[in-house]
């Protein structure tokens, strides 16, 4: 039997059990970055590699933080591929597949060196993702979507989730940013 998403997201899971934050992150890249993927209509193949790569995009983190006492992206891209290329490895994926999904993990914090599309949706659907997740300012929302952004639905996707104004804030808006007040 052929593995899926499904395996992978489970692998993912078993690998970061304990910490909801990382897992619940990388189901949130996942989701945007299929999204973009989708709209952007992307190959079979390339949206296989987006979508593993977007759920295993940060699987370095705990490793990381292990040895070097930091989640910095780079140590992430040090630490991430090979812990991807065991789990898919072992969940039966060819090696032209965990090539790519190892390259994407091992760059995903480097926006100079995009060289396709499956890379750049990836690092949208990141920043996406961590531009929330981080509390990050509208004007550096704005920065990023002129220096980052270049698909068309990457930045229909950040407009409507930043930069359109409503005439009455979401009460389960208001509750969450409460919440996080509250935790810190």
């Amino acid at each position: 039997m052929l593995p899926t998403i499904g395996d992978v997201i489970e692998s993912m899971i078993d690998y970061n059990h304990g910490c909801p934050e990382l897992i619940n992150h990388a189901l949130k890249v996942y989701a945007f970055a299929k999204g973009i993927g989708e709209k952007e209509e992307l190959t079979r193949e390339k949206m296989k590699i987006l979508e593993i790569a977007a759920v295993l995009h940060d699987i370095g983190i705990r490793v990381s933080e292990e040895k070097y006492e930091s989640f910095s992206g780079k140590y992430q891209q040090i630490e991430g591929p090979p812990i991807a290329e065991e789990i898919l490895t072992g969940l039966g994926y060819d090696r032209k597949i965990i090539d790519r999904v190892c390259f994407l993990i091992a760059h995903h914090h480097e926006y100079d060196a995009i060289d396709d599309l499956d890379y750049q949706i990836l690092v949208e659907a990141d920043f996406l993702v961590n531009l929330y997740e981080e509390h990050t300012r509208h004007s550096a929302i704005n920065a990023a979507k002129n220096s980052i952004f270049k698909t068309k639905t990457g930045k229909a996707f950040l407009d409507n989730l930043f930069n359109r104004s409503y005439p009455k804030p979401s009460l389960f808006a208001a509750d969450l940013k409460k919440r996080a007040m509250e935790a810190n």
